[in-house]
């Protein structure tokens, strides 16, 4: 849909229409975040027998995040005087931005994608790693030993966990023969790849959750150790950059998931008369709700229970994945 856009027209025409198709993407995943938050507040409310948000704005609370975020908008900027001025300052802006970017290669519909990129897959995994940047950035610009510590363990857990995360998918990638991520979703027309690479898919999920900084590994922030990490000198605004870069990753992991183990929109064979969007938009919700489930349900690892649990136990697992896969593929081709 978007390409026959960009086709009807040219030069600024293109631009304007980027820009519009942008700007409305970027509304969307603004409202995903906004109640994402109430969402996991409301789960996890209801996980633990408690109410949740259930009074500000109406019933169930639906206007408490937004009051969170004027309430944000409004708080005073403070920066270190002995900060590093103009890195405290971009650090939030390099955090955020690629959790945006990687949103445009994203298949929604087999009709609604910002970049049908050839390599689409490689393009959201090499562009989701500027983040880390951001964030050690941050740590080190506060001129804080908190804020240090939280950007060298995020630094420390991103780029090790960013290695199982990448060879779970090359399991994928021999079964469709492919990096996009249309021909991805293609391929899983007559098997989801949750069915044909579960071990793939337990290691990507694990890994996703070690790159979002979520529970259990969300060790970059740890409240009780260390006072919320690499941003604990960041207010207003510039810290809420940061709790939106997290909440945008949670909406572009979910939909890669989605689109790489789950099918994207195509639809259970017995259901077909339901639109795609709908398809795409039903497991898409599920994995955001599972992300939040294990947010409740685990405690906390240890910074050294973390980092070997991704080299010695998770790498291994998805270096099998790569050889069995390719084993059974070439005997399927002999018989």
């Amino acid at each position: 849909m978007i390409d026959e856009l960009l086709h009807a027209s040219s030069g600024w025409g293109n631009f304007g229409i980027f820009f519009l198709l942008g700007t409305i993407l970027l509304l969307v995943v603004l409202g995903f975040v906004t109640f994402a938050i109430l969402a996991e507040r409301k789960v996890m409310g209801f996980m633990q027998l408690r109410m949740g948000p259930n009074q500000l704005g109406g019933p169930w609370g639906l206007l408490q995040t937004a009051a969170d975020v004027l309430k944000l908008l409004l708080k005073e900027d403070t920066i270190p005087k002995l900060a590093d001025r103009p890195l405290f300052i971009i650090a939030p802006v390099i955090a955020f931005a690629p959790s945006f970017m990687v949103l445009a290669t994203i298949p929604f519909t087999d009709k609604l994608q910002f970049a049908d990129i050839g390599v689409g897959l490689l393009y959201y995994i090499a562009i989701s790693g500027i983040s880390t940047v951001g964030i050690v950035t941050a740590g080190w610009a506060s001129n804080n030993k908190y804020a240090l510590l939280g950007g060298m363990r995020a630094a420390a857990q991103m780029i090790s966990y960013e290695i199982p995360l990448v060879m779970s998918l090359l399991g994928v990638i021999l079964l469709s023969g492919s990096l996009n991520l249309n021909d991805i979703v293609a391929a899983q027309q007559n098997g989801w790849f949750i069915l044909l690479q579960p071990v793939a898919f337990i290691v990507f999920l694990i890994a996703a959750v070690a790159e979002l900084n979520r529970v259990p590994f969300d060790l970059p922030e740890s409240e009780s150790e260390l006072v919320a990490g690499f941003h604990v000198e960041y207010s207003g605004f510039r810290w809420a950059f940061f709790m939106l870069s997290e909440y945008v990753y949670m909406f572009a992991m979910s939909a890669l998931i989605t689109v790489i183990f789950l099918g994207g929109w195509l639809p259970l064979p017995f259901l077909g008369f339901i639109p795609g969007a709908v398809w795409f938009a039903f497991k898409f919700s599920a994995v955001v709700f599972f992300l939040i489930w294990i947010r409740v349900t685990f405690p906390r690892l240890r910074a050294d229970q973390l980092m070997e649990f991704g080299w010695k136990i998770l790498l291994p697992v998805a270096l099998a994945n790569i050889f069995i896969t390719a084993i059974i593929k070439e005997l399927v081709k002999l018989f």
